[in-house]
Formats: C-alpha cells, structure tokens, sequence
C-alpha cells in the first residue's frame, strides 16, 4: 500500500498545490489560464506528437484494446443521457452534457501521470493509442448529439459544419494528426528539432497537474447532488469495471489492460466542463462533478492499482 501511495499521492499534491496557490491568492487565475493555454495548446500536443511519430502503430492500434476501452466509455454517454432525463428530469441539452462528463476519462492529465509512475514511461505506448483517438471519438459524438438536439429538424449540414470546426480548431488534433503523417511517411524528426520537443514535452505534465488544480479551485461544489454522485458512479466505478470485464474476455496482455482500465478509472477532464460551457447548459453539474471525482479517484485508483498485475 505504501508504495501505492508513492506512486499516486506525488499527483495529487501537484493539484493541490495548484489549488491551494489559487485558493489563497499567491498564483493568479489568469496565470492558471496561460498555463492551460501553453499546456494544452502547446506543450502537450508536441508530447502527442511525438509519442504518435514514434509509437509501433501495428502492435498498440488494435481492435481488442480500443474495443476494452471505447465501449465503456459510449456506454457511460448512453447511461448518462438516459439518467439524467429519465432520474432527474433535467433537458435534453443538459443530459447530453451530463453524458458527455461519464464519457470522457481525464486520459492526459491524470491517467498519463499516474501511468508513468506506477509502470515507468515505457507502459505509455497503449495510453497514447487510446489517446489518440479519445477527442475524434469523444467530441466527435459529443458534439454530433448535442447538435442534432439543438437542431432538432433542421438540415444535417448545420451539424456536421459544427462537428469540423471543432475538430479543426482542437490543437490536440493537430498535434495527433502530424504525429500519424510522420508515422505513416517514415519522415525522421531531426535531432535538434527532437531535443526541442523533448524539452517542451518535459514540461507538459506537471505544468499541466499544477494548472488543472488552479482550474478546480475557481469551481465551487454546489446543488445538483444526484447528477454529479451519478456522474462518480459511472467514471469511477461501472466504467473501469466494464473495461476489465472486456479485457479480461479479449485476452488481453498486461500493458494492454493496465493501459485500458486504469485510463477508464479516471475522473472526468476539464473537457467535461469546456463542453458544457461551449453550450452554456449543466455546467454547474459538470464542475461539481470534475471537481468531486478528482478527489474520489484517489481512492478508486488506489483499488484498481491494488487489483492489476
């Protein structure tokens, strides 16, 4: 257990160092806010680059893995649709986004982290596999289904428009796609271009776990308590639980499953909270739940690192 605690407490004192800086004033909010711009618009799109133009395509991208993890995560969008319509009532455009929050697992800003430093840097293969098609599929969805909610009987070319240009103007896209032409086209990255990356990419993380704190200390946990202990309940339980039911079925190896149940044990991101503020419905919920899930996932991480080989 000791040695779990290593392993998963370093994390989360760099968030709570975020949040208490922010808390008490001695960092900035703006400042939270320029460090989430540099770490999700630049430093960690070079580490998805580069780990995508280096990563063995054949060996990670396989139907099994992303099978044991992406069919949790539809299935949570699903649950999480149906209740908050059916159990609490709430609208159409909040149940999508309440869905969206039991979707989408914080796989970079928690799940790469704790990965490293409970396996080392070399069990990060299958994490940047599922990685690099978590925004396509999780937005992509997202926004499909919020959309055509919004839009309910007009054309499909109003929701597909909405569906590229969020696409086109995610910078973890573009650090994703490059690294697969890189891949794909057997290019060499040069070795002083290399060194600047891994000079960038050194810095992705723990600015990235500082910064998420400061962003969990500008939400308040407030009202809408069934929707957000639903929200835990289907991330931090039912999620990590089916995927190691489908490894388990797909005979998967040890880095494969590490990879896929720990990714699916995370709380949900911020980008559970972005979606539901890109369309001003259930944000309250969606912060509540970003924020209370974080601090659970201490204890749901710790059962599920007790629990894989």
């Amino acid at each position: 257990m000791s040695d779990l605690i290593s392993v998963i407490l370093p994390v989360f004192l760099v968030i709570g160092a975020g949040y208490l800086a922010v808390k008490f004033r001695t960092f900035p909010e703006s400042g939270v806010d320029g460090l989430m711009k540099f770490t999700q618009s630049f430093a960690i799109p070079c580490l998805l680059f580069k780990a995508i133009a280096e990563l063995e395509l054949g060996i990670y991208f396989t139907a099994p893995l992303l099978a044991s993890y992406y069919l949790p995560c539809i299935a949570m969008f699903v649950l999480g649709i149906i209740g908050a319509r059916m159990f609490f009532g709430r609208p159409w455009e909040d149940s999508v986004a309440i869905g969206f929050a039991c979707m989408f697992a914080n796989s970079v800003l928690l799940g790469l982290p704790i990965m490293e430093r409970a396996y080392g840097a070399d069990a990060l293969d299958p994490n940047y596999a599922l990685i690099a098609l978590n925004a396509p599929i999780c937005y992509g969805l997202g926004i499909t289904v919020m959309e055509t909610v919004k839009h309910r009987g007009q054309p499909l070319f109003a929701t597909l428009k909405a569906v590229s240009n969020a696409m086109v103007h995610n910078a973890l896209i573009w650090g994703l796609a490059l690294g697969f032409i890189v891949n794909l086209s057997e290019i060499s990255i040069p070795q002083v271009a290399g060194d600047a990356l891994d000079l960038m990419i050194r810095a992705a993380l723990p600015a990235a776990i500082f910064g998420m704190g400061g962003v969990l200390a500008q939400y308040k946990f407030e009202g809408d308590l069934g929707p957000v202990i639903m929200i835990c309940g289907l991330t931090l339980l039912l999620r990590p639980a089916m995927s190691y039911g489908l490894v388990s079925g797909f005979g998967l190896d040890v880095p494969a499953t590490r990879s896929s149940v720990l990714t699916a044990a995370m709380a949900p991101g911020i980008n559970a909270y972005v979606f539901a503020n890109m369309y001003g419905v259930a944000k309250r919920v969606a912060a509540s739940a970003v924020l209370a899930a974080t601090a659970l996932s201490i204890l749901s991480i710790t059962g599920w690192l007790l629990l894989l080989p």
